[in-house]
């Protein structure tokens, strides 16, 4: 996560389906919490997050349980 972010993805939150490639970064447009699977497998919930702010952060999936940010976007 040295460079700049290059890439960009939006996120349909899914239980069972992994993203399409691993984030460097993650933005919401509404707040909300974000249930995520990190690229450890470790799951966990971010709270709160808020809009406009790029979280650096690996994800492997983003949960649809737990999340409610909308307007989700991966980047890498």
């Amino acid at each position: 996560m040295t460079g700049p972010i290059c890439g960009g993805f939006d996120v349909t939150p899914s239980d069972a389906a992994d993203l399409p490639q691993m984030t460097r970064g993650v933005m919401v447009a509404y707040v909300g919490d974000l249930a995520v699977v990190l690229k450890s497998g470790d799951a966990v919930t971010l709270p709160a997050l808020s809009p406009g702010v790029i979280y650096p952060i690996h994800i492997a999936r983003v949960l649809a349980t737990g999340t409610t940010a909308t307007g989700i976007k991966g980047l890498g």
